[in-house]
């Protein structure tokens, strides 16, 4: 039974993550050749203030990245 693991950080559109959780789920079962009923798909959703990347804080990283504009 395969069991894939998913670490992110927390904050993406949960139909987003779900979407990812089934597309993941069949990928797995159609690359190893095993039911999609016993793969085993998790997502586990970090808070930005408990990663980093070295020393600084993805929620650091953030808060200093500049501003998006919309096209």
């Amino acid at each position: 039974m395969p069991f894939v693991t998913i670490n992110m950080l927390a904050g993406r559109d949960r139909s987003m993550v779900q979407e990812c959780l089934r597309e993941v789920a069949k990928t797995t079962s159609q690359t190893l050749d095993v039911p999609l009923t016993s793969v085993r798909v998790v997502v586990n959703e970090v808070d930005p203030e408990l990663w980093t990347v070295g020393t600084t804080l993805k929620s650091e990283e953030r808060a200093s990245a500049p501003a998006q504009q919309s096209i």
